[in-house]
């Protein structure tokens, strides 16, 4: 399985089913489940045509590098904002939590605009294989590590990725995973990077529309009044974007 490939409007939940989360956890993803299926039902949407037209022109990619675009994966206005802000920042290290599509995308911008790396991580060991290669055959490399899930930090529910040799000056935080499946604020784990963003960094939130992480956004801008958060309510899924002071 590779980005390339029409994907179930949902995360595979018979992936995270057997993993170990109280029962309150699961109930709450019931609830949430029910409260934002018309945010998921949106979400399937890719984003329009001509903007991906576009935006695989501004990329020197072929018309056919992302055939397939929503569902879980990030659509044509995330990844726009993306390689806006790999233009604008160039940045020299690029994190990304969910690797895929954008995976793609962030190492196509960064062999244009500055030439920085990426360091890429996901769940699913087998993912990450197929979209090296996936990578590799568009004639782009990056750094992509499996990361298998296991207890989160701080007070954050769900499960979260076992994180090893992280570099301490990220220029750029991309953030589409966890899927809520493992639990609507899952995704707010990712604070425990935020101290190692570089001065002037930036944070894209994947998903910003859905109710959970707009319970994420709300706690992260009480807890972080250094970083400046701002929520794009544009493309299929929103987007909230952080950025830190110079």
């Amino acid at each position: 399985m590779t980005s390339r490939e029409t994907t179930h409007p949902l995360a595979r939940p018979d992936l995270y089913d057997a993993l170990p989360r109280p029962l309150r956890e699961r109930l709450e993803v019931v609830a949430f489940g029910a409260i934002q299926w018309p945010w998921l039902l949106r979400s399937l949407s890719g984003g329009r045509k001509a903007d991906k037209a576009a935006l695989l022109q501004r990329l020197d990619l072929p018309d056919d590098a992302l055939p397939h675009l929503g569902s879980w994966k990030a659509d044509t206005r995330f990844l726009t904002h993306i390689v806006d802000a790999i233009e604008r920042l160039r940045p020299a290290t690029v994190v990304e939590l969910g690797c895929g599509a954008s995976s793609l995308v962030i190492a196509k911008a960064l062999s244009l605009y500055g030439g920085g790396r990426l360091i890429s991580y996901d769940q699913h060991e087998f993912f990450t294989a197929a979209t090296a290669d996936w990578l590799a055959s568009q004639g782009v490399a990056a750094d992509l590590r499996h990361a298998p899930l296991g207890p989160p930090p701080g007070d954050w529910p769900g499960l979260w990725y076992q994180l090893a040799d992280l570099p301490t000056d990220i220029g750029l935080l991309v953030i589409d995973g966890p899927p809520w499946a493992l639990h609507p604020l899952v995704r707010g784990a990712a604070e425990s990077l935020f101290p190692r963003l570089a001065s002037g960094a930036m944070i894209l939130l994947d998903d910003a529309a859905r109710p959970g992480e707009r319970l994420v956004a709300r706690r992260w801008q009480k807890r972080w009044p250094q970083i400046e958060f701002t929520y794009d309510r544009s493309g299929a899924k929103g987007t909230l974007i952080g950025r830190v002071a110079d």
